[in-house]
């Protein structure tokens, strides 16, 4: 009856063995490697969310994940009820920016009548209108408790400025001493994707936030910080919070009609317009769409009053898992059992790493900061680290590897590549890269004008200074086709300063070519200029070519965009250009903009820009507004841009950039050959 338990005792000795073994044969230095691999899964395990790029954002989207789908069911709320000026209410009023205040004014002497336990206003009174002294006759006269929205140019400096927050404290000090009293509206979304996940910080500097100005209960929530509970409507076709047009309370609706509606609730009033206020939440971001700020308001609302503060995971538990997961990673790498019998504990692991999370959250535990792909990827991490070191790679591979890749790839990815050969598969997968082309002008015809071998003297330079360039930034060189180099960033590891880094390579390329042109052996005839073109987008990155002849290499889209970005310069006068999607994603140096062009083979325009590291930031901030304000239709800017041409006769960029705004216009964009 004991032979049922004699396996657990033999696989537990056997990987004492084999660790014993290892420690053996591994030497030291691969150890001190085998040790750095499994701190950094334990970094990753604890600190995905926060300090790892990409692995930051798959965190938040799993989150999303969990938070919708094990959001609570709800009927519909019938303690609050949203009033919304909506684009009908623009149409009929023929006002959107400020929203009619004479609506507004007339809704709240009918609220008020009608009983409502508070009304929370999520609309900010920060500037003049002819209609002012009603509104104030219309606050002065409330007698229900009503929250008038207030925020500070300090906290929320993207959107408010000082002589706004001035004019709010103004009005708020006319009608003060009644029933109306200020609250904040400030919301805080998440940095890295602009999502809206938890309550934002409620500094001392501020009045309360709305929520937890418009009810004494649970005062616990005014140091609250975490996650925003969002329910999920039980019938599809009835919301969680009624919304009703401001209209039905302006004019001739029965007031006993709407009162059932009304007494008794908590109003929020605010837009519901198509494209002001509106946030992204977890539930949008998974099915698509947006909020609007005043239902998120609702949801931090009917959150307070159910008391449903969620726990945070201390920080002692993050680090426990942390190290659990490497050493259950490292542990299972060392198993000594059948291949099936092996799959089936990975994926029971795996699938318990991912259940816990769920479990937790259904629980009214805050999973925001768990690291669910960090402890995956810590665990992968461990395991390949172990694995790698128990399996002693042996130095046939290790040669391989860096002949394979040591001349295309910076010193720390030939490493990494030396350390996990079997990354050299032949395979692809999609990654997002900074890819980089660059062309020497007239170098073809030149080839034809000297003798072969200065031909090739003159190329193996030049490519051997274009070369170190990319390999001292950090990038992976494609290939050489001619005197034209292809690289990339991005792939086979990805850094946070990636960006910066392409870009700065980009310059460097470009000024290393005006060093080579003009430090040719004499009798050799000029030679133009070297045009660099660079852009971020998706690829298919991966070993292609067959067993016996592999090249690390990046196909799709993005390298055909770069390419046409690099033969552009040529009509548009500019040395390098860089997509709009590469400069969102630095600031390593100054842009200035080159207008929207469709390039063939992509259908869809998109804006380009020039680096200009050595252009004064006045000049590039003046040219940029120009070219902005005319994008807007503002006809007259391009006159400013003229102005600058005529100063500036050998900016032949700037003056192509004017040819191109005046022929497709305001919005247009220019098709390039």
């Amino acid at each position: 009856m004991a032979a049922p338990d004699q396996p657990a005792p033999a696989a537990t000795g056997g990987i004492a063995r084999r660790l014993r073994r290892v420690f053996r044969r591994i030497g030291p230095w691969r150890m001190a490697i085998t040790l750095a691999f499994l701190a950094l899964a334990i970094f990753i395990a604890r600190y995905s969310w926060e300090k790892v790029p990409i692995a930051a954002d798959i965190e938040r989207m799993l989150y999303d994940i969990r938070a919708t789908s094990t959001a609570p069911l709800a009927e519909q709320d019938d303690r609050i009820v949203m009033v919304v000026f909506n684009d009908q209410t623009l149409i009929e009023t023929g006002r959107r920016s400020p929203l009619d205040r004479v609506t507004l004014a007339k809704a709240l002497a009918k609220l008020d009548r009608m009983g409502a336990r508070a009304i929370g206003i999520d609309i900010l009174i920060d500037q003049a209108t002819p209609e002012d002294a009603g509104l104030v006759a219309a606050f002065k006269a409330m007698r229900t408790p009503t929250r008038l929205a207030f925020v500070s140019a300090a906290t929320n400096p993207d959107y408010v400025e000082y002589g706004q927050e001035e004019f709010l404290r103004a009005f708020q000090k006319s009608i003060a001493g009644g029933a109306v009293e200020p609250a904040s509206v400030l919301l805080e979304s998440d940095l890295t994707d602009n999502v809206i996940r938890s309550w934002p910080n409620q500094p001392a500097s501020l009045p309360p936030l709305l929520a937890n100005a418009l009810t004494p209960v649970h005062p616990e929530f005014r140091n609250y910080t975490g996650a925003v509970r969002f329910r999920a409507p039980l019938d599809p076709e009835r919301p969680v919070f009624a919304k009703l047009p401001i209209q039905l309370f302006t004019g001739d609706f029965p007031e006993d009609v709407l009162r059932q509606q009304i007494a008794g609730r908590y109003v929020l009033i605010g837009g519901d317009i198509f494209d002001v206020d509106q946030f992204e939440t977890p539930a949008t971001r998974i099915r698509g769409g947006t909020t609007i700020g005043l239902e998120i308001h609702a949801n931090m609302l009917a959150q307070l009053l159910d008391g449903a503060l969620y726990r945070g995971v201390p920080g002692w538990i993050l680090w426990a898992a942390a190290i659990l997961v490497v050493v259950m990673g490292g542990l299972t790498s060392m198993l000594d059992v059948r291949p099936w019998l092996l799959g089936l504990i990975l994926l029971a692991q795996i699938a318990l790493i991912l259940l816990i999370p769920y479990w937790a959250q259904a629980s009214g535990i805050d999973t925001q900061h768990l690291p669910v792909f960090g402890w995956i990827a810590g665990w992968f991490l461990a395991f390949a680290a172990v694995g790698t070191a128990a399996r002693a790679v042996g130095s046939e591979q290790r040669r391989f590897a860096q002949s394979a890749l040591g001349r295309y790839l910076p010193r720390d990815v030939a490493s990494l590549i030396l350390r996990d050969p079997d990354q050299l598969a032949l395979h692809g997968e999609k990654r997002e890269i900074y890819a980089l082309f660059t062309d020497l002008e007239g170098f073809t015809k030149l080839s034809h004008a000297i003798a072969p071998e200065m031909v090739a003297t003159l190329l193996n330079r030049y490519l051997d200074m274009l070369s170190d360039i990319v390999l001292r930034h950090g990038g992976t060189i494609d290939k050489f086709v001619g005197d034209a180099v292809v690289a990339f960033w991005g792939a086979p590891i990805a850094r946070p300063d990636d960006a910066d880094r392409a870009v700065m390579a980009a310059i460097a390329m470009y000024e290393a070519g005006e060093e080579f042109r003009r430090s040719v052996p004499e009798g050799v005839p000029p030679i133009g200029r070297t045009r660099v073109g660079l852009h971020f987008g998706e690829a298919i990155v991966g070993n292609f070519g067959g067993e016996g002849r592999i090249q690390y290499t990046a196909l799709g889209d993005s390298m055909n965009a770069a390419a046409r970005l690099e033969s552009a310069n040529k009509q548009l006068g500019t040395a390098a250009l860089v997509s709009e999607a590469v400069v969102r994603r630095t600031s390593a140096v100054p842009f200035r903009p080159m207008g929207r062009v469709t390039v063939r083979g992509r259908s869809t325009p998109f804006a380009i820009f020039e680096p200009v590291p050595h252009l004064d930031g006045a000049v590039v901030t003046s040219l940029t507004a120009s070219v902005a304000r005319f994008d807007q239709g503002e006809t007259a800017a391009l006159a400013e841009l003229e102005r600058y041409a005529a100063d500036h006769p050998e900016d032949v960029a700037v003056a192509n950039l004017i040819y191109r705004l005046r022929k497709v216009g305001p919005g247009g964009n220019f098709v390039l050959d």
